[in-house]
């Protein structure tokens, strides 16, 4: 009775860690708004996204507040913004805040959304404080008063993808008791196993082939998302980035579950032979 109470515990706490580690992942790197900013900084530094994100903010960038009058003039200065705008001063802490705006929008409760927001992609880009980088440049290089958009959007992704990122918002926190309910599942089969090295290896097992399915189940969900189109170059560009940045972050912590699983397997063995040492 107590191998089967064991054996039962194993199956359950590695059942419920199946769940758990990817929705403290998902919770951590992308549902909280810092773990989104860091997941997704180094984008910013991407020199192919760079150049579509200057020129999305320099195309953003209103002319009806430019005179006709200097039009011709403000043109060379658009220009030399869109080559030069990841070079700007201020554009790390630009390109931080359209990260967290974005998030806020993406993340936020639908009926917090404004209306212009009702409907849209799972992922949302507001790239208003990189259009506002630009406006400062041509103010000082013309001297015009030139104010800045609230919101510049770019939708990545699909509508219906909307309700996937509420369920993940509302889901993903929840994984960190599942990862407590599966602790106490594995002490309770080595509290009840009569041999307790079966219980070390055949958890050890368990987790590196779990690893081995979420780094299945990862690429199958890159692939996804990379399939639905969104239209936009510069929301592909950045969607193919964060794609890869989130299968490389989340392949760490598989890289560790399996590295924990092989040393549970190798403390087992050793238990195990330990064990038959003595009793000979």
């Amino acid at each position: 009775m107590r191998t089967f109470v064991s054996a039962v515990a194993v199956l359950i706490g590695l059942a419920m860690a199946a769940v758990a580690v990817p929705a403290m992942w998902v919770d951590r790197n992308i549902v909280q708004e810092d773990g989104f900013v860091a997941l997704t900084a180094p984008l910013g530094k991407d020199p192919a996204f760079q150049q579509r994100l200057a020129a999305a903010a320099v195309n953003n960038f209103s002319p009806d507040q430019i005179p006709e009058s200097v039009v011709d003039l403000i043109r060379p200065v658009l220009e030399d913004a869109a080559q030069s705008l990841t070079g700007l001063p201020g554009y790390p802490e630009a390109w931080t805040e359209t990260l967290r705006k974005s998030h806020r929008l993406s993340f936020a409760a639908p009926d917090s959304l404004p209306a212009e927001m009702q409907g849209t992609s799972s992922l949302t880009l507001d790239v208003a404080p990189l259009v506002g980088l630009v406006a400062k440049r041509v103010a000082e290089a013309t001297s015009l008063p030139l104010e800045s958009p609230e919101q510049v959007l770019i939708t990545i992704g699909q509508p219906s993808q909307r309700q996937i990122v509420e369920q993940v918002s509302a889901y993903a926190p929840m994984g960190y008791a599942v990862a407590v309910g599966s602790a106490i599942a594995f002490l309770l089969a080595l509290v009840a196993a009569r041999r307790r090295w079966t219980v070390l290896a055949g958890a050890g097992i368990g987790a590196v082939i779990l690893s081995a399915l979420w780094v299945l189940a990862a690429e199958a969900v890159g692939r996804a998302v990379e399939e639905a189109s969104s239209g936009n170059e510069v929301a592909e560009i950045f969607k193919r980035e964060f794609v890869a940045a989130s299968t490389a972050g989340f392949g760490q912590w598989t890289l560790a579950a399996a590295v924990a699983g092989a040393v549970l397997l190798a403390l087992g063995i050793v238990l195990r032979v330990a064990g038959g040492r003595g009793r000979s």
